[in-house]
């Protein structure tokens, strides 16, 4: 199975200037189209946990759809990834709008990540409801494919009644949709509606929430994977079903020796079905971020194609 690559563009708001113009935006899709990426991806957090920002893992982003626009206008060839988007954020025909607007005006370059979210604060504050996300995410999932579909939609959902309303653009070839998360529902879910998974493996400072569902190694992956199949095979659904996730090695940024075994784990996921391979490179500048982005398509990506 050849691989696809995804990074992590850094369009975050803790850097203004630096990489949050278009001229930025336009140099850095250039370095990725050089380097050999097949997508780029930024993260959905419109009010995140100002304590969770400024500490550990914390990162945010530009609007995601807005951002991954321009990145389509920039470069004609890049996919763009929202990893991830959380459904219950937004209403689903808001969110239907919002994903089919960017399909449409970048040729259809569109992948969906979506997940349940796990930010409590970040719900609340606004207007969802945290116990819910779950059952906010399948009904998104079904919802935006109505929407989607062409023609009037009727469905009466949790805290909405649509009633033969037409949701534009309809789309005659909507965006893939990979499920994230690792926990039994994200397995499940991703089983019945996803045309992808993309989870997460155990990492230093993640979250207590995010680490007791996390993927341990690769045969727990391949385990995981098997109960999704499961889930496909019951549901009557086959087809293409890409597998996106970031190896269990940390990459060797610049040189580094462990650059080695992180080529040999992108290797080993590939036979275990992965077909996307996520990245997120540091950025203390913009000069740093294209410097490693290209040491990245050199020592890596060239060597596993």
């Amino acid at each position: 199975m050849s691989l696809n690559f995804s990074i992590d563009i850094p369009l975050g708001v803790p850097t203004p200037g630096e990489f949050q113009t278009f001229d930025a935006i336009t140099e850095m899709a250039a370095a990725l189209d050089r380097a050999g990426f097949d997508a780029a991806f930024i993260t959905d957090h419109p009010s995140p946990d100002t304590h969770w920002l400024h500490q550990g893992m914390g990162h945010d982003a530009l609007d995601p759809f807005a951002a991954l626009t321009a990145l389509g206008s920039a470069s004609r060839k890049i996919k763009l990834h929202t990893n991830i988007i959380v459904a219950g954020y937004r209403n689903p025909f808001l969110l239907a709008k919002s994903a089919a607007t960017v399909q449409t005006l970048t040729d259809g370059r569109l992948i969906l990540g979506m997940g349940a979210g796990y930010q409590k604060v970040e719900f609340d504050a606004l207007g969802s409801d945290f116990k819910r996300r779950g059952k906010l995410f399948d009904e998104a999932l079904e919802v935006m494919r109505l929407a989607w579909s062409g023609g009037p939609v009727s469905y009466k959902g949790m805290d909405f009644d649509a009633v033969e309303v037409e949701p534009r653009p309809a789309l005659s070839n909507p965006p893939p949709i990979w499920i994230g998360g690792s926990s039994p529902a994200a397995l499940e879910r991703a089983g019945k509606y996803g045309d992808g998974w993309s989870p997460f493996f155990a990492a230093k400072g993640m979250s207590a929430a995010n680490r007791d569902i996390a993927v341990v190694d690769i045969p727990d992956f391949k385990e995981r994977v098997a109960k999704i199949e499961e889930v496909r095979a019951r549901e009557g659904r086959s087809g293409p079903f890409d597998l996106s996730a970031g190896p269990p090695v940390r990459v060797g940024w610049l040189g580094d020796d462990a650059v080695s075994a992180y080529v040999d784990a992108c290797g080993e996921m590939a036979e275990a079905g992965v077909n996307w391979i996520s990245s997120m490179p540091p950025h203390a500048s913009r000069a740093q971020w294209i410097e490693v982005v290209e040491w990245y398509g050199s020592e890596v990506i060239a060597k596993l194609r």
